[in-house]
């Protein structure tokens, strides 16, 4: 018996009780018993279960309820109602039927209980065999007790293998959310065209703390690493951090940022948002406090709605009483253990969420190609032939020359400007080393005397001895 059958049967016994409770408490006189019970029938009574409703009951009812309470030692327990002794086992269903319900099932996920029971009807009368039509309510507790639930179209592929668990974690920054959210007011830019902003929040999971909460145009991976790296300005970095499958979250530059971070990056399984609980019941804090209370703001801009959340997130979210925690996510924050690491400066931050790649330097003019733009590579390191580089594709007005061993920064490269380089003026290119000492080498004027096997004299060498050489028969001495 589920807690709310035992709750409702527990309130018409109270119901009951305080309709006879007062017969009990001050017994009647012979006599006279019958009329206070036509007076108690002749009064209105709320509902039990149902606010705003209004019941009677006959003299018969309250008399009868009068009797079973008056020799009882429980007077609640004599009022309740008696449960049947089959009460939650239903009707049997034959194999063969659960068969076909089971194969029903299969085949068509997405449909509801009530629309299983009338397909297995239908499918029955053309099967007289296999016996009588199981009700609706035998075919739902049936399928309910097999895990045979509806599913979406979208999402027969994995839910309901595994179990949903609520979890916290057990450190302050050790587990952050990041997810977005797209705001139901919309809002006006500059040149009056209307959008509909984006929000982006990180949270933490053991103290539900705002780290950061920032509105955006549009949902890239540009705007989810500049509010990440806002809320690691303010917070320091965590240990792990848990988002969906969306296009920004496992962009590149994201996952090779927070891997050089040193900070986990985990998702949630395909069409389960219920993993990022925390985040989605945010939201609905977003929308019924903060987006309420500006509904009169018109026209809304995008940067009056960033200050309004800023000041909303820091003086009321952040310092409010949680229902699920017993306290504020500030107090929280500060009381229980922390294991943040402190934040890099803002050039290893950009420098670490960025794309890695390997490019082939051009030797006619010194330059590699990213993106389908020339970036220029100082004259110093025209004699490696491929170079790492690490970029971000939505700002290539500079990338950056990493040593590819370490991934340490050697130097900061710009796109090519030809009109500049029009002007003429070159540099003369100097030794890429040091050069080598000069061999000590003979003085070329005087040839050296090398002396003849044949002539034994001292012959200059290359000269024929006596006019011609040996080789051509010239004479011995």
């Amino acid at each position: 018996m589920s807690e709310e059958v035992k709750r409702t049967l527990k309130n018409w016994a109270h119901l009951r009780f305080s309709i006879v409770g007062p017969l009990l408490a001050r017994p009647a006189e012979r006599g006279e018993i019958q009329k206070k019970i036509e007076e108690l029938a002749s009064r209105r009574y709320p509902h039990p279960t149902r606010e705003g409703k209004w019941l009677r009951f006959g003299v018969s009812t309250i008399e009868r309820w009068y009797y079973q309470a008056l020799g009882a030692d429980d007077p609640i327990e004599a009022l309740s109602r008696k449960m049947r002794s089959d009460a939650g086992m239903g009707k049997a269903i034959g194999a063969e039927i659960a068969r076909v319900l089971q194969k029903q099932y299969q085949l068509y996920p997405s449909w509801s209980f009530k629309l299983h029971a009338d397909n297995l009807a239908a499918y029955i009368k053309g099967h007289p065999e296999l016996g009588s039509v199981p009700s609706y309510a035998s075919v739902r507790r049936m399928m309910v007790a097999r895990q045979w639930l509806r599913k979406s179209g979208i999402d027969i592929a994995g839910r309901g293998l595994r179990e949903v668990r609520s979890f916290e974690a057990q450190y302050v920054h050790q587990l952050w959310h990041l997810d977005f959210h797209h705001g139901r007011k919309r809002v006006a830019d500059s040149r009056g065209a209307w959008h509909t902003p984006k929000a982006l929040c990180v949270l933490d999971d053991r103290s539900r703390l705002c780290c950061h909460l920032q509105w955006y145009l549009t949902e890239t991976a540009e705007n989810l690493i500049h509010a990440l790296t806002q809320a690691f300005y303010k917070r320091g970095l965590p240990r792990s951090l848990l988002t969906d499958n969306g296009s920004a979250m496992v962009a590149g530059e994201t996952r090779k940022g927070l891997l050089r971070l040193g900070v986990v990056h985990e998702t949630t399984l395909p069409y389960h948002p219920d993993q990022n609980g925390k985040q989605e019941s945010f939201w609905s804090q977003l929308e019924g406090r903060l987006l309420s209370m500006l509904r009169q703001v018109k026209p809304l801009s995008l940067e009056f709605l960033n200050r309004a959340t800023q000041a909303w997130v820091e003086m009321e979210y952040n310092r409010s009483i949680h229902s699920e925690i017993g306290t504020s996510p500030l107090k929280r924050l500060l009381k229980d253990p922390c294991v943040a690491r402190p934040c890099p400066e803002s050039g290893k931050l950009k420098l670490a969420f960025c794309l890695e790649e390997t490019r082939s330097q051009r030797r006619s003019d010194g330059t590699v190609s990213i993106g389908g733009v020339r970036f220029e590579v100082p004259a110093r390191l025209c004699h490696i032939p491929r170079l790492r580089v690490r970029y971000q594709s939505w700002d290539l007005s500079l990338a950056y020359l990493v040593d590819s061993k370490d991934g340490t920064l050697i130097d900061t490269i710009y796109p090519q400007d030809k009109l500049k380089n029009a002007s003429g003026f070159r540099r003369v290119v100097g030794p890429i080393a040091d050069p080598l000492p000069e061999p000590d080498t003979p003085d070329s004027s005087t040839p050296s005397q090398i002396p003849c096997r044949l002539c034994r004299n001292g012959t200059p060498s290359g000269l024929p001895a006596q006019g011609r050489s040996h080789r051509e028969g010239g004479r011995l001495p």
